[in-house]
């Protein structure tokens, strides 16, 4: 294996080689969502001794296990909740949760909004792919209204979770979204989400193409990632009279910020003055 030099990055230099090859479908982007966490993971010069992944289930859950680090595949939903006591129990670990809009937002939605809520220093990546991928292409809390999915053969008639709405009211310290067709740009979203002292939620749009692309004729990979560019960028929101407002259109990059103190730390001094109080009444 190639040394590891902080001018140089090799993905496979952070891959279990012997886990290849893959499981993701062609143009699935969530490998693409590994390459940037992998690239802002070097960059920063996380030693991989000091990394913990944690993921749940789904497509997304996956994506943790091709990670040479400490990684941990838990229940559906949970993801946050086993970070949680990890992060809360290894102050010292860099601690990344890989996780998919139905694990997330779904059956784990309540322990989003607590995690938001908390302010612990953990990494949340929720990849979107907008359906349940693995287990059928179900309708997910993501998927567009009138989209097809194999639960929603008419069309689906709910309105979609903003997730990072709904992580921005309930409190998390940095709220971002990115696309996979801009991976540097999404790399860097990454870096500050791993670089900040509190709970980061970031949400990275991530094509499947096999199940959701083809039910709905989004066309090929290719083209459902320059899709992305189109339909996604941060220029679509200038609203100003020259370039109005269009609102069906997702803003990209840090759409949050709300410095607080960060749980951990709030904690441990707490417990730290009960200690102090017991040594002195003793």
């Amino acid at each position: 294996m190639n040394e590891i030099t902080p001018d140089k990055f090799e993905i496979r230099d952070y891959l279990r080689l012997d886990l290849m090859p893959h499981f993701m479908c062609p143009g699935c982007g969530h490998g693409i969502a590994l390459r940037a966490l992998l690239w802002a993971v070097h960059e920063l010069g996380i030693d991989k001794d000091n990394l913990a992944i944690v993921s749940g289930i789904g497509c997304s859950g996956r994506v943790g296990a091709y990670i040479d680090a400490n990684t941990y595949h838990v229940t559906h939903g949970r993801p946050l909740a086993f970070a949680t006591g990890l992060k809360l129990a290894r102050p010292d670990l860099k601690v990344i949760v890989i996780t998919g809009d139905g694990d997330c937002l779904a059956i784990g939605g309540n322990h989003l909004i607590h995690a938001c809520r908390r302010n612990l220093d953990i990494t949340c990546l929720m990849l979107n792919n907008e359906v349940y991928g693995m287990t059928g292409g179900q309708v997910s809390p993501t998927t567009a209204e009138t989209r097809l999915t194999t639960t929603t053969p008419a069309g689906n008639s709910e309105p979609a979770f903003d997730a990072c709405k709904l992580a921005e009211a309930a409190g998390a310290g940095l709220v971002g979204r990115e696309v996979t067709m801009q991976t540097p740009a999404l790399r860097n979203l990454i870096k500050e989400g791993l670089a900040y002292e509190g709970f980061s939620f970031l949400e990275v749009m991530s094509d499947c193409t096999e199940i959701y692309g083809r039910k709905n004729d989004l066309g090929d990979s290719a083209e459902m990632v320059l899709a992305q560019k189109s339909d996604m960028r941060p220029e679509a929101y200038t609203n100003s009279a020259e370039q109005p407002f269009r609102p069906n259109r997702l803003v990209t990059g840090i759409l949050a910020r709300n410095d607080r103190p960060e749980y951990g730390d709030t904690y441990r001094r707490q417990a730290a003055a009960l200690c102090g109080e017991g040594d002195d009444a003793a």
